[in-house]
């Protein structure tokens, strides 16, 4: 029984992944580190920005983490493309919280830019929890950042629903037990179903909470014949 939903923020809830390569790359540029386009993939795969920075700057204290993590994260707010929410997505928040649906945020972002980011486009409201990579030691493909969100919300793994657009994402929704729909254009529907993905769509929108139960159930029965028969993947 479906009784929660947990959204990833990045690519998610926001299209951001764009703006992130430009703030990162200006950032590492201050520092004297030129990276390219495809240097920055690891964006799209929900690493932490702890380990993009070590990553691309080797060793660093905590302290050091700390201050360039919050350097990087005002070069996000200055880069002066607006950050809006992915299309349907707020007509989804608004049709879950009409049938009573507990939702949360679990995201490898900081908690600083996250809830500067759920507040300026005022959403904040619609979330009962809010986990951040502040909130977890290991961050995802590790699962304890969902089994946290569950766990604040009061519900059970088996019956929480994940929203994810990254592999890692997708491997930690599933090895917390919960089930996954991901969110892709095509070029990288096939790699998020390989990753566990029930289910792959564009966008949220026409979304509605019947239509999610369908996707993320792998096969329907046919009450006809007796047999069973998988679900087509979401087309818009």
């Amino acid at each position: 029984m479906l009784q929660a939903i947990i959204f990833d923020m990045d690519g998610v809830i926001i299209d951001s992944h764009p703006v992130h390569r430009q703030a990162w790359q200006k950032f590492l540029l201050t520092l004297g580190k030129h990276v390219s386009e495809t240097d920055l993939d690891c964006i799209l795969e929900g690493w932490r920005r702890e380990d993009i920075l070590r990553h691309f700057l080797g060793d660093l204290t905590k302290a050091e983490v700390v201050e360039y993590g919050n350097r990087k994260d005002q070069f996000f707010q200055q880069v002066g493309v607006p950050i809006k929410p992915v299309p349907g997505l707020c007509e989804f928040l608004d049709h879950l919280e009409q049938l009573g649906i507990p939702k949360a945020v679990a995201t490898s972002a900081s908690e600083r830019r996250t809830r500067f980011t759920l507040d300026r486009l005022q959403l904040t409201r619609h979330f009962a929890a809010i986990v951040t990579a502040n909130d977890v030691l290991n961050g995802k493909p590790d699962p304890a950042i969902y089994h946290l969100a569950a766990e604040q919300m009061g519900v059970r793994p088996e019956n929480v629903v994940v929203i994810e657009d990254s592999v890692s994402g997708v491997r930690a929704a599933k090895s917390a037990g919960m089930k996954c729909l991901a969110l892709a254009g095509d070029s990288r529907c096939e790699v998020l179903r390989r990753a566990g993905a029930n289910s792959v769509i564009q966008d949220f929108v026409g979304l509605t909470l019947g239509r999610l139960k369908e996707l993320v159930m792998p096969l329907k029965a046919d009450h006809d014949s007796g047999n069973l028969r998988p679900l087509a993947t979401m087309k818009k």
